[in-house]
């Protein structure tokens, strides 16, 4: 994938998540983009009361995998970097 490709998918990974992020700020959360790599795997991370919710990981793929799929098939995946192991 070019920079430029990379560049345009990123953004577009962002308009997706503006579609779950005001359920996030909800709870005191958010979700920021790390990367997304050659094999079309997201990587995020969560903020504020995310990083430590025992949810999510049920909201990472219900709501955050669901939503940046739903707008870009391509995407086999989103992995939070800091997700809470329980």
């Amino acid at each position: 994938m070019s920079d430029q490709e990379k560049t345009l998918l990123l953004h577009q990974i962002e308009l997706a998540l503006d579609d779950i992020r005001p359920h996030l700020a909800v709870d005191g959360g958010d979700v920021s983009v790390v990367d997304v790599t050659d094999e079309m795997i997201v990587r995020v991370k969560w903020l504020g009361a995310c990083e430590s919710c025992s949810m999510s990981i049920m909201t990472m793929k219900a709501g955050v995998e669901q939503a940046v799929k739903s707008r870009l098939p391509q995407i086999r995946s989103v992995e939070a970097v800091n997700a809470v192991h329980v």
